[in-house]
């Protein structure tokens, strides 16, 4: 039951990996949570938390997120909307088609816009609110085989900057969340599409993503998830949060040694 004298979040993706982490963070710390998923059904263990309210958002769906943006704040207020849901699409550029280029733009991209869209009026009547976006380490630091959703994330992660500045006369704040390496369904639940002129290569880079040395600094999604809720409420006017290790010292090697180079160090690690 959602309770009016307390704090709410809305989640997107919270069935699963960062977002069903953070619902049950923030629950358990006497937040109401609204969490959202196209499939909040199947998630029987959030539902039995008593200030946990599940909806079913389809983030491709611009009528649905009206629809339930609109019942959301119809009748309570929203302090927080952490724009969480997304999904990878990997492989050869010359081999996706159209669709899945399609799919994973309104995904990653116009669903989190779109959300944000329908959220902003509420927060501006109100006169304050925050919104938290997931980005990806791939948003600063490119890799192959992952075009489109670097350019997803990158794009989210710039636009979250500028809206920013645009919403702050009216108290609303925009925040980033950048993961680096975190024990999510990321890959298992991706889109992978071979290429035979590319197989070699693949299998190489799918090889690092899934060897030791990753598999050793992966993180829990509980510690991502208190990072999301160090953002919501630290109160300050930081944009960007680093979520663990991994991430501050990869992003630090980036602005260290730049781009170019840092990226050619990758190639070698991966490739030979």
């Amino acid at each position: 039951m959602i309770q009016a004298d307390k704090q709410t979040i809305f989640i997107t993706g919270a069935a699963s990996g960062i977002g069903r982490a953070t619902a049950q963070y923030f629950a358990e710390r006497d937040w109401n949570v609204i969490a959202a998923d196209r499939k909040p059904e199947q998630d029987q263990e959030l539902a039995a938390l008593s200030n946990v309210e599940q909806v079913a958002l389809d983030i491709t769906d611009l009528d649905q997120i009206h629809g339930v943006v609109g019942d959301v704040t119809g009748d309570r207020h929203i302090d927080v909307v952490f724009n969480n849901a997304g999904y990878l699409l990997a492989g050869p550029m010359e081999s996706f088609t159209d669709q899945q280029v399609l799919d994973q733009v309104t995904t990653n991209l116009l669903g989190p816009l779109r959300v944000t869209q329908a959220f902003i009026p509420h927060f501006r009547d109100r006169g304050e609110g925050l919104f938290i976006n997931t980005t990806s380490l791939n948003a600063l630091i490119a890799a192959p085989f992952m075009g489109v959703y670097t350019a997803t994330k990158a794009g989210l992660e710039r636009w979250s900057f500028g809206l920013n500045l645009e919403l702050n006369p009216f108290g609303i704040r925009v925040k980033t969340i950048i993961p680096g390496i975190v024990k999510t369904n990321l890959m298992s639940n991706a889109t992978l599409v071979q290429g035979a002129p590319y197989e070699e290569h693949i299998n190489k880079f799918l090889s690092a993503l899934g060897g030791p040395g990753l598999l050793e600094v992966a993180s829990e999604p509980e510690g991502t998830a208190a990072v999301v809720f160090e953002a919501a409420t630290d109160g300050s006017d930081r944009i960007r949060y680093l979520t663990d290790q991994w991430a501050i010292e990869n992003v630090s090697k980036t602005i260290g040694l730049g781009e170019e180079q840092t990226q050619a160090i990758g190639a070698r690690a991966m490739f030979g």
